[in-house]
C-alpha cells in the first residue's frame, strides 16, 4: 500500500482531480479501517475560479487551501454537512483543492453502513456529505497531512481507464468549467 507522495499534489489542481480517480482513500477509525476507490472529484482553483472558496481572499475557513499540498481541507456547509478536499496546486497558484465527491466502498462496508445509518450500497458514498459521514470525516481532520500513514490517507488504487468530464455540481459561478470528473466503472 503505497501512500501518494507530496509531489503528486504539487501540480495543477485540475490535473490532480483527474489523477485521483481510481486512487484509494483509507480511513482508520479506532481499530477499524474503511476504504474505497475515488470515483468522482471536482477541482477548485484560485483567482481564475469564482466558484472556489479561495477566489477572493484567505479566510479562517479556507486557509488550508493556501497551505502545503497533500493536506486535508474540510469545511462545514449548509449548517449540517462536512466536505472533504485535498489541497493540490501548481507553483503558479496560491491556492487550490480537489473535492472528493464520491467513492466506491471496498473495505469496512458494514461500518460505512452504520456510520451512514443506511444499508443501501448504491447511496452510501455518492456525494461529498455522504462520503464524509460514511468515513467520519469532520473539522477534526481539517489540515491533516495525508502523506503520513495516519488516520486518513490516499494510496495507489486501480487504473482509471475512462474519465467523464462535466460541469461542477451545486455552484452558481464558473458554471462553464468542466471540472467535475467521474471514473467510468464497468
Amino acid at each position: 500500500m503505497s501512500i501518494l507522495p507530496r509531489e503528486f499534489y504539487f501540480q495543477d489542481t485540475v490535473i490532480v482531480a483527474k489523477k485521483l480517480l481510481g486512487k484509494k482513500i483509507v480511513r482508520k477509525i479506532k481499530k477499524d479501517v474503511v476504504s474505497g476507490i475515488i470515483i468522482e472529484t471536482e477541482a477548485y482553483r484560485h483567482k481564475d475560479d469564482p466558484a472556489s472558496h479561495a477566489f477572493r481572499k484567505i479566510t479562517e475557513r479556507n486557509k488550508a487551501m493556501y497551505g502545503e499540498v497533500g493536506h486535508a481541507y474540510v469545511y462545514f456547509t449548509y449548517g449540517m454537512h462536512y466536505c472533504f478536499n485535498i489541497v493540490a496546486k501548481s507553483e503558479k497558484k496560491e491556492a487550490g483543492a480537489v473535492l472528493i465527491r464520491a467513492i466506491k466502498p471496498i473495505k469496512g462496508i458494514n461500518m460505512i453502513q452504520k456510520n451512514r445509518k443506511n444499508a443501501n450500497l448504491k447511496n452510501l458514498t455518492n456525494g461529498p456529505a455522504k462520503l464524509s459521514q460514511a468515513l467520519k470525516i469532520s473539522k477534526k481532520q481539517n489540515g491533516l497531512d495525508l502523506i503520513k500513514n495516519s488516520e486518513l490517507f490516499i494510496t495507489e488504487g486501480i487504473e482509471c481507464k475512462k474519465i467523464i468530464a462535466s460541469t461542477r455540481i451545486g455552484i452558481k459561478n464558473a458554471t462553464e468549467k468542466r471540472w467535475n470528473f467521474k471514473m467510468k466503472i464497468s
